[in-house]
């Protein structure tokens, strides 16, 4: 059941602006087969919204917690309506 195709939007607290977290996710992100953005929040939060499988997008969620281990003090996540048609994964300022 992992192929249903699903869109989450995940906002991280904690130590993410300054540190290099989007370029991160959009490395995780690039060639792990999803499609999204990432951007920082006003509010010293990152926002993400990553699109693919239950598998791709647990697996991009997996790495980034690895990456930033200790730095995520908070992880607010929600589905939302899948985008059709979007290609690649992007940073949005």
């Amino acid at each position: 059941m992992g192929w249903v195709m699903q869109r989450i939007s995940v906002t991280f607290s904690g130590r993410v602006q300054g540190v290099g977290f989007r370029a991160s996710v959009l490395d995780i992100a690039t060639g792990s087969g999803v499609t999204g953005w990432v951007r920082n929040q006003e509010d010293g939060k990152v926002c993400m919204q990553v699109q693919g499988d239950s598998e791709q997008i647990d697996g991009v969620l997996s790495r980034v917690r690895a990456r930033f281990k200790g730095m995520i003090t908070g992880e607010d996540r929600y589905s939302v309506a899948v985008i059709d048609g979007e290609t690649g994964f992007s940073i949005l300022r």
